[in-house]
């Protein structure tokens, strides 16, 4: 049976609480921030901008540039390449929030910094097995997106008046990149009511889906051509879909961050396959991403064998071996899941 996870919310402060140490307050994500990531990182930001108070949002790594359009993104300081200048600023911070990420080990070598840091951290997130570095926290394994509970948290704990337009559009951002616009499994009747309270309050869904969907450079939608035509396989008698690319691919095809975001889903659009997988050499590690329909666990998956997690029916996974020696674990793997593929 699968381990059963009950929300942890041990949130005591008020929005006066904040605006007690407002500049002094960092707001960070995991590193490669997807729309769930900077979604919640800006929403908060505009929110607490619109209260007046001051903060700044530090990412430890860049990320796609189909997200530099959400509000206040021009704020937004990436801390590689400006790590003296942030590790100074979080030295003196006296707030730290941790969005969509549940360990300091996601945000890399900052995360040493934020260890170290005397500041108070509150930590909201929807991933499962949570390190306890965190003071206050409100985590939901079975929420559809840390956008949602940043949505809850405003509502229940601070002041929902101040729910700019443009803190709207940030949360409705995070919501339908995580469910796949409504399609997945953590879809729930309060992620809907959370979606129309956000038009209430200006998101224009039109305006997202067209920043996020519809502003693809001429070259990903050739890789794009290349990958469903020649790098699809499939596996375990059609149940998984297999993709891989390699640098020389990468190179080609001049892939930016970004690039191949949704790539393994389409996969799992394949009639029969239950779990996909897309494998990419990214030169210092191979990254993976795994997506599954029903019951098969990506995230106990990806942690048995590639030091990874995430959801159920969405997880990533790294590893320090070659590319061919990646694909090899991963056919072997297969083997002891082989009952979520029957």
């Amino acid at each position: 049976m699968p381990k059963k996870y009950e929300p942890l919310r041990t949130i005591k402060h008020t929005l006066g609480d904040i605006a007690e140490h407002s500049g002094k307050i960092v707001i960070t994500t995991h590193h490669k921030p997807d729309g769930d990531a900077m979604g919640s990182s800006l929403a908060l930001y505009n929110y607490f901008k619109a209260a007046g108070i001051e903060t700044l949002v530090i990412t430890p790594t860049d990320y796609a540039d189909f997200l530099w359009w959400l509000p206040a993104n021009d704020s937004v300081m990436v801390y590689e390449g400006n790590e003296e200048e942030a590790n100074a600023i979080i030295a003196k911070a006296s707030l730290i929030y941790c969005l969509d990420f549940n360990a300091l080990s996601r945000i890399n070598t900052m995360g040493e910094h934020v260890s170290k840091s005397n500041a108070h951290i509150v930590l909201i997130d929807h991933h499962r097995d949570p390190e306890d570095f965190a003071d206050e926290q409100w985590t939901e394994v079975t929420a559809s997106s840390t956008c949602e509970l940043v949505y809850q948290y405003i509502v229940e704990h601070l002041d929902e008046s101040h729910i700019t337009a443009d803190a709207a559009q940030c949360i409705y951002t995070g919501i339908i990149t995580d469910t796949g616009s409504f399609r997945y499994d953590s879809t729930s009747s309060n992620t809907i009511r959370t979606a129309a309270a956000l038009i209430d309050h200006g998101a224009k869904p039109s305006v997202i889906y067209d920043k996020i969907f519809d502003q693809n450079r001429l070259e990903r939608l050739k890789l794009l051509g290349y990958f469903l035509n020649n790098k699809i396989e499939l596996l375990a008698d059609g149940k998984v879909a297999l993709a891989t690319l390699n640098r020389e691919e990468l190179s080609r095809y001049e892939v930016k961050t970004g690039d191949t975001e949704g790539f393994v889903n389409y996969g799992l659009s394949i009639a029969g396959v239950k779990m996909s997988a897309l494998i990419i050499d990214r030169t210092v590690l191979v990254k993976m991403s795994f997506r599954s329909k029903g019951e098969f666990p990506c995230n106990e998956f990806a942690a048995e064998f590639f030091k990874g997690g995430g959801h159920r029916n969405a997880a990533g996974g790294s590893s320090t071996s070659s590319l061919e020696e990646t694909v090899e674990t991963f056919r072997e793997s297969l083997e002891s899941y082989k009952d979520y593929l029957a």
